[in-house]
């Protein structure tokens, strides 16, 4: 093939581009700050936010994990009530059982301008100790390890960021969530350059999952609490932007061995779930489809060449299984036969865009009983 062939070539394009991005995920899986194995016992008041809304089925092992932490002998749970219709306050108050720690709050009426996510988040940060050094936000479909808070304060004071993200291992049982849900943490492991991130204030070099989240409480107040974000779909990368804001600094980190959470237990769930996010990933329309675009170019282009034959498609192929398989092994996920799926992932995660912007212009996304716009 010719020079001038070659750079007109799609499929050379994609090959090279995602070579380059398997490159990139090698580094940053080393550059991953990890937990230490053994933390130290932590000496700062702590103040955990458990903001929860119909969540009776998935709130009691939360719940539980969150009272058996180990190396914090200053911490207290505050269960923030966002308006549930089940049973959710009342396994609150068995699982507690009288325990002081834990204090369930009502929350109340969703004021104009809200969402709900932020505005629960927040009225949990109100409610908690104001003497508290740090606050930790963690959602009801997430189990803490024993020693998860100790070690994620360790990860805070050794980095000396205001912000850390310990992203916590992704279950996926279904056939449509091994698709999708590695995605995750595969597009942040390959596309942001993390010691960067940590350095930069520009807003489009944060991720952040708001699954876990740990934050000085000072650097939240100073940037303005989830009041900041208030009508944030994606409140979580939100808050870390306005940290950066005012001054501070965040980063993802590695929560694997910390923390595992179950998102979605269908696909219903899944396509709901990322239906009422996915369409403000991207800043608009346009960047969404130049993103799905973008992805399809690197990853599907050359997987239908090399069926095809082609030797540039076969390597851009075995690019994107490679950096799907170093994802997986520095968060804890499944490798194989996973991995191999690459293409077909991707094409799904198209669709669900799709969707999520069709949805959004229609006026017709909701999320657990609520309009999301």
């Amino acid at each position: 093939m010719s020079r001038r062939r070659l750079a007109t070539d799609p499929v050379a394009w994609g090959a090279l581009g995602a070579a380059a991005l398997a490159v990139h995920s090698v580094v940053n899986a080393r550059r991953l700050r990890r937990p230490p194995a053994h933390p130290p016992v932590a000496d700062v008041r702590v103040s955990v936010l458990l903001p929860v809304r119909d969540e009776e089925q998935r709130v009691e092992p939360c719940l539980r994990a969150l009272l058996a932490q180990r190396g914090v002998p200053a911490y207290e749970i505050v269960v923030l009530d966002d308006g549930s219709t089940d049973r959710t306050a009342e396994v609150v108050r068995r699982v507690a059982d009288g325990d002081r720690r834990v204090r369930l709050v009502t929350g109340g009426a969703l004021p104009a301008g809200w969402l709900g996510k932020p505005h629960a988040c927040q009225q949990a940060a109100d409610a908690a100790d104001p003497a508290s050094d740090v606050v930790v936000f963690v959602d009801a479909d997430v189990v803490l390890a024993p020693d998860a808070v100790a070690a994620a304060l360790a990860v805070l004071d050794e980095s000396g960021l205001d912000l850390i993200s310990p992203y916590p291992r992704q279950v996926a049982d279904s056939p449509a969530e091994r698709l999708v849900q590695p995605l995750l943490q595969w597009s942040w492991l390959t596309t942001l350059p993390l010691g960067l991130a940590e350095r930069s204030p520009k807003p489009s070099l944060t991720a952040a999952n708001g699954q876990f989240l740990v934050v000085r409480r000072t650097a939240y107040d100073a940037a303005g609490g989830h009041g900041a974000v208030r009508d944030d779909v994606l409140e979580d990368i939100g808050l870390l932007r306005a940290l950066k804001r005012t001054g501070g600094r965040g980063v993802v980190t590695d929560g694997s061995t910390l923390a595992e959470c179950h998102m979605y237990g269908s696909w219903a769930e899944l396509r709901n779930g990322y239906g009422k996010s996915l369409w403000a990933a991207f800043g608009s329309p346009v960047g969404a489809v130049a993103t799905v675009g973008g992805l399809s170019l690197l990853y599907v282009v050359p997987a239908v060449a090399a069926l095809r034959g082609s030797r540039l498609g076969l390597l851009g192929y075995a690019a994107g299984v490679t950096s799907r398989v170093v994802a997986a092994r520095a968060s804890g996920g499944r490798a194989w036969p996973d991995a191999l799926a690459h293409p077909a992932s991707i094409l799904v995660f198209g669709y669900l865009t799709a969707r999520s912007l069709r949805e959004h212009r229609r006026g017709t996304l909701t999320w657990k009983g609520r309009t999301v716009d």
